[in-house]
């Protein structure tokens, strides 16, 4: 993972109506407009919002069709598991500066 990844994932679950959509996932896959009535919100707004969580990589979307021929969007939980300390972080940043640990050191 590098830092970049990181912070697509620290900024994702940074925003408390992601994590309510995160939370409401949990209980199995969504369509949009379902996802939506269920937290209070427009289509719109949830789908800025699952846009941020899909490029974290935190839910998935696929398109589906119904029964009756209409186009469904549907949204589930990616599996994901988080454990942050400053050995993910030392080593994100390594990644991201090659190896080096992104610590630089200056003997003039």
């Amino acid at each position: 993972m590098t830092s970049e990844d990181l912070l697509a994932v620290l900024g994702a679950m940074g925003h408390a109506l992601r994590l309510r959509i995160l939370a409401e996932l949990a209980a199995g896959r969504r369509y949009v407009s379902e996802l939506a009535r269920g937290l209070g919100i427009s289509r719109p707004l949830l789908y800025m919002h699952l846009e941020r969580l899909e490029k974290a990589g935190l839910v998935v979307g696929s398109l589906e069709l119904s029964d009756s021929g209409k186009a469904l969007k549907y949204f589930e939980l990616a599996p994901f598991e988080l454990h942050l300390n400053i050995g993910v972080i030392r080593a994100a940043v390594a990644a991201e500066a090659g190896g080096s640990g992104g610590v630089r050191e200056d003997h003039t």
